[in-house]
């Protein structure tokens, strides 16, 4: 049978599956519901199309967040240590032109469901411009992405004012003059709260448990590329150390008036942003306790505390989402996600998903890598080992963080160590290239 592969998305992801699987001389197509390659890192303001704030830049530096295939010196060799999602768009449509991506996507095409016929046999159905039609293929790769279906947090009560997620947020200017209350201690919220705070009446920002803040330098250089210098250190080591670290240049969280931090390093994800302890001293930023409910335009929270706002921003993340697999297929919503090497599907070798991992630091190097690893296995030329079950519940059992049990914390990987894994499935001399390249 003819390989015919479908990757869905076009995003950072997306791009580097299809890229690859040509590269092997397969037949693939990419379908995406955007206009252009980029995903969320294409700014607009249309509420349905979830992308970055308009003044986001990356939290991961530039050295720790390139394409080997295709390095940002090659692109722009001015680009800076954290580049605007603007500069990441042109980046990401410069490598679909570098490599004939444009003439295997098909652009403004939903994928609506995906139903498996067979042994090697998917049944694609595809929405453009109303228009619904089937396509067959025997690969699927999903790149869909798991930063676009918002969580939204649970409280007691109604809120009366304007109630929205992170997910609507697009820029600061429409919230001029009001009261504002953030949900979320992550990098979005404090990004909103930070931006809104320049323009608002009132910000304050709600946590329900200490956050660790990481400045983007330290001692003039980007804080993963100081990272990474420790990364040949065992990660129970690695990570008291950088707790160390960051306990000394930012002091304790009471401080600024937030509460400490009771996890040990990488049991919850770190927030990168040198602004809002800034913000918070100058009186700009104000920080709360959780929410205990809402009444009206009334906000109580769990110290008592009762005061009156007009908007809430919850920035409480996300679910991983595959609307396109009926729930009784797929479902990684809530529970573990039992992939091996976070992308292959213990019962369908015929299925992958690719950047379905939340590194501390960039997904797309790792994608990248993902990447070679299915087209080569496509291709013949590699094969996966025969007790992949085994490996999947070893690899959740034994994670690279004993992180907190919530929904956000089920895909979380070490960046260095889990690169180290990946090259171990690709040939050496690609593998030594790489490593030298680090």
């Amino acid at each position: 049978m003819h390989t015919r592969i479908c990757v869905i998305g076009a995003g950072p992801s997306g791009i580097t599956a299809l890229k690859n699987l040509l590269d092997e001389g397969l037949d693939a197509v990419a379908y995406d519901r955007q206009e252009d390659v980029g995903g969320n890192w294409i700014f607009s303001d249309k509420e349905g199309h979830s992308s970055v704030f308009e003044t986001t830049h990356i939290i991961s530096s530039r050295t720790l967040s390139q394409y080997e295939d295709f390095t940002f010196d090659e692109f722009d060799p001015d680009t800076p240590d954290y580049p605007s999602h603007d500069h990441l768009r042109r980046y990401f449509q410069a490598y679909a032109r570098r490599f004939g991506l444009y003439d295997h996507i098909e652009f403004r095409t939903e994928v609506v469901h995906c139903t498996r016929h067979g042994d090697r046999d998917w049944e694609v159905t595809l929405r453009r411009n109303g228009r619904e039609w089937q396509e067959r293929f025997t690969h699927l790769v999903v790149c869909n992405g798991h930063h676009w279906d918002p969580r939204w947090p649970d409280y007691p009560g109604e809120f009366a004012g304007a109630y929205l997620h992170a997910h609507q947020y697009k820029r600061a200017a429409p919230f001029a003059g009001r009261r504002i209350l953030v949900i979320g201690g992550g990098n979005s919220a404090c990004d909103v709260a930070v931006e809104t705070s320049r323009v608002s009446a009132f910000t304050a920002i709600s946590w329900r448990r200490g956050y660790r803040i990481l400045p983007k330098f330290i001692m003039g250089k980007p804080s993963d590329v100081v990272g990474e210098k420790l990364a040949w250190l065992p990660i129970p080591i690695r990570a008291r150390l950088s707790d160390f670290i960051i306990r000394v240049l930012q002091g304790p969280n009471e401080l600024y008036g937030l509460p400490p931090v009771d996890v040990r390093f990488g049991q919850t994800h770190p927030t990168i942003n040198d602004e809002l302890l800034y913000r918070i001293r100058h009186g700009k930023v104000h920080p709360r306790p959780d929410v205990a409910r809402f009444e009206g335009y009334k906000v109580h929270f769990k110290d008592g505390r009762v005061e009156e706002y007009d908007t809430v921003i919850a920035c409480t993340g996300y679910r991983i989402s595959h609307p396109f697999f009926d729930k009784s297929f797929i479902d990684y919503s809530e529970g573990p996600v039992p992939l091996y090497l976070r992308m292959m599907h213990p019962d369908y070798e015929d299925l992958y998903f690719i950047g379905l991992f939340q590194p501390l630091g960039c997904i797309w190097p790792g994608a990248e890598l993902q990447s070679k690893i299915m087209a080569r296995e496509i291709a013949g030329k590699w094969q996966r080992p025969a007790d992949i079950r085994r490996r999947i519940e070893r690899e959740l059992k034994r994670p690279h963080y004993r992180q907190l049990d919530t929904p956000r914390h089920t895909i979380t990987v070490d960046y260095h160590l889990f690169r180290r894994q990946l090259l171990r499935h690709l040939p050496k001399d690609y593998r030594r290239s790489s490593l030298s390249s680090s």
